[in-house]
């Protein structure tokens, strides 16, 4: 299932898989004065290739590894013979079959093994564009992110979902987080319109982020204060949150409250 829209000179395209014609999860790919900005999911590889097919696609970056991102690479990149340019850390992650969880194997599927990534530069251009190449850790190793500073476009990836999130995976990193947000704004004092990897399109993003950074930053000083306290991970997360909500057992226990609490607790921030 995909679904086409248009922002000034970008194509966002949405891409899900469906049961009964209904979309399980959507993620979202950009189309660029030429570039493609990620490739969504397996279950989705051959219809986003037949839309391409309507579009000068002349070449790929992929913001990170993970299965709803790169699902499309192999065929793409066959299919058209063009270059998906990504972070070193990518690149050999792409080689190599990922481990799944089941919701993820029923939502993304696995994505076929590309062999031939390019390292990405510091920059990268189109024919009317140019784009600062920022790494950003923190929800996995090798992320991206995509920023043309004089329109303020920039391309997430998956460093920014929401602006209070409030759960994340046992490997995301809020420490992290916190500062490659940091290192967007200090690339530019512009403003930014933020195209996210779940197809929201955030146009006051400099206000976005650094209401998340503060939010980040708020909640672990409050875990810290709570911890010191003598209260234990869990009641935190149930005084907080509430407890875990349904996203925790639909993704198999790893998109949790309690991993955000870990997290806050650990951070310098």
């Amino acid at each position: 299932m995909i679904e086409i829209h248009k922002y000034q000179e970008v194509t966002q395209i949405k891409m899900s898989r469906d049961i009964g014609g209904k979309p399980l999860y959507w993620v979202a790919a950009y189309f660029i004065d030429g570039m493609l900005v990620d490739t969504g999911c397996d279950y989705t590889s051959k219809e986003l290739c037949d839309l391409l097919q309507k579009y000068d696609v002349e070449f790929v970056v992929n913001t990170h590894y993970h299965e709803d991102h790169v699902g499309a690479n192999y065929l793409i990149g066959n299919t058209f013979n063009i270059n998906i340019f990504a972070h070193p850390k990518t690149v050999c992650l792409m080689k190599q079959k990922p481990e799944l969880y089941p919701y993820q194997e029923m939502v993304w599927g696995y994505p076929k093994n590309y062999e031939n990534g390019i390292p990405v530069g510091d920059k990268i251009n189109t024919l009317n564009f140019s784009f600062d190449v920022i790494e950003t850790p923190g929800h996995c190793d090798g992320h991206i992110v995509l920023l043309e500073t004089n329109k303020g476009w920039c391309f997430t990836g998956d460093l920014f979902v929401s602006e209070n999130p409030k759960v994340i995976r046992p490997e995301e990193d809020i420490t992290q987080i916190v500062n490659s947000m940091e290192r967007i704004l200090n690339t530019t004092k512009s403003d930014l319109v933020l195209f996210t990897s779940i197809g929201r399109i955030v146009e006051n993003g400099r206000s976005a982020l650094a209401e998340c950074i503060n939010y980040l930053k708020n909640l672990s000083r409050e875990v810290k204060e709570l911890y010191q306290k003598g209260y234990p991970i869990s009641t935190i997360r149930d005084m907080l949150f509430g407890g875990e909500g349904p996203i925790y057992q639909r993704t198999n226990n790893q998109f949790s409250s309690e991993n955000l609490i870990k997290s806050a607790l650990a951070a310098n921030i």
